[in-house]
C-alpha cells in the first residue's frame, strides 16, 4: 500500500499541530486541506485567513473553503479526490453522514477532552473552570452527532495550577498530534478497533461567551480562581470598579486563593501584597490587574494610581 491519502479538515489554531505532523509523515499524503472561509476581523474588517489555511499555504497544500460542508457539490469534489481517510480537528461545523462516508476508512477526530466528558465547543476551558484534576485528548471515529463516535485511543494529562487555557491548549495540541499519528496507523492496520463511548458520564462544554468572564464574588474563591485561568486569554476574568459616572471594567489577570473570610466582593485589604477581596468562601488576592484602557500592572503599581479603601465593593 502506498502513502495513505488524507483530507484534513480544520480551522482553529488547535488544528495546526496535527496538520503539520501529518504533512511531515512520509506514510501520509495530504491531498487537500479544508478550512472555513476567510472572515472579516479587526476594526477595518479585513478578510483574514484561518490559522489552518495560513499553515496549509506555507506547506504548499491545496486548500478548499466551502461555505457549508454539507453542500453536495463540495462533497462530490472530495469524493473525486478518492481519500483513504479524513482527519478533522476543530473545523467548526457538524459534518453530514454523506461527507463522513466519502473516505474508505471514514473520518477520525482529535478532541481535547477525555470523552464522553466535555463534548462540544470549549472542552479545554470548562475542564479548568470546573476544577478537574486532569483532562486529555481522544481520537475518535466520527459519526453524524456531536462528539459521540467510538473511541480509537486517548491520552491523559494533569491540569496543573500553572495552566491557563492557552497553556493547556498548546500542550493538548501537541499530545493530540502525536497520538493521531499512532492511532491512524494502528486503525488502518486493524490493530485497534473503535470502542463505543460509555453510556454514562457525558457532559457538554458550551461555547464560551464574553459574559462568562464576569466574576460572581458569591462563588467560592477557588471556583473564581479556576474560572480566571479557564478564561485566559479570552474573554478574561473581569469585575467592575464603583466609579462615577459609571462603573469601570477591571480585568483580573493573576490571583491566588487566601483562606480568610469576608463579605463577597468587598475589598478586605489593598497594599503591596495585593488586593484582597472577599468571596462566597475564603478570599481572592489579586496580584495583577488592568483597568479598561490601561496597562497590565502589578497590584502595588495599580494602587499607586488608583487607591482602594477597605470596604470598597467590586461587582
Amino acid at each position: 500500500m502506498g502513502a495513505l491519502r488524507i483530507i484534513f479538515m480544520g480551522t482553529a489554531e488547535l488544528s495546526c499541530a496535527s496538520l503539520e505532523r501529518l504533512a511531515r509523515e512520509e506514510r501520509f499524503s495530504v491531498v487537500a486541506v479544508v478550512s472555513q472561509p476567510d472572515k472579516p476581523k479587526g476594526r477595518d474588517l479585513k478578510l483574514t485567513a484561518s490559522p489552518v489555511k495560513v499553515l496549509a499555504e506555507k506547506l504548499k497544500l491545496p486548500v478548499l473553503q466551502p461555505l457549508k460542508a454539507r453542500d453536495e457539490s463540495f462533497i462530490a469534489e472530495l469524493r473525486a479526490l478518492k481519500p483513504d481517510l479524513m482527519v478533522v480537528v476543530a473545523y467548526g461545523q457538524i459534518l453530514p453522514q454523506a461527507l463522513l462516508d466519502v473516505p474508505t476508512f471514514g473520518c477520525v477526530n482529535v478532541h481535547t477532552s477525555l470523552l464522553p466528558k466535555y463534548r462540544g465547543a470549549a472542552p479545554i476551558q470548562w475542564a479548568i473552570a470546573d476544577g478537574e484534576p486532569e483532562t486529555g485528548v481522544t481520537i475518535m471515529q466520527m459519526d453524524a452527532s456531536l462528539d459521540t463516535g467510538p473511541i480509537l485511543s486517548f491520552q491523559r494529562t494533569p491540569i496543573l495550577p500553572t495552566d491557563d487555557s492557552q497553556v493547556l491548549h498548546d500542550r493538548l495540541a501537541q499530545l493530540g498530534a502525536e497520538l493521531l499519528i499512532e492511532s491512524i496507523l494502528d486503525f488502518v492496520a486493524g490493530t485497534i478497533l473503535p470502542t463505543p463511548q460509555p453510556a454514562t458520564g457525558s457532559t457538554y462544554a458550551a461555547k464560551i461567551k464574553k459574559e462568562d468572564g464576569q466574576i460572581n464574588w458569591r462563588f467560592p474563591a477557588e471556583k473564581i480562581w479556576n474560572r480566571l485561568r479557564a478564561f485566559t486569554p479570552w474573554p478574561g476574568a473581569f469585575t467592575f470598579l464603583p466609579t462615577a459616572p459609571q462603573p469601570q471594567l477591571l480585568k483580573i489577570l493573576k490571583a491566588e486563593v487566601v483562606k480568610i473570610s469576608g463579605p463577597p466582593g468587598a475589598v478586605l485589604a489593598a497594599d503591596k501584597n495585593g488586593i484582597l477581596v472577599g468571596c462566597g468562601q475564603h478570599a481572592l488576592r489579586i496580584l495583577e490587574l488592568q483597568r479598561e484602557g490601561g496597562k497590565r500592572l502589578p497590584a502595588e503599581a495599580f494602587l499607586a494610581g488608583c487607591p482602594l479603601q477597605s470596604g470598597t465593593k467590586l461587582g
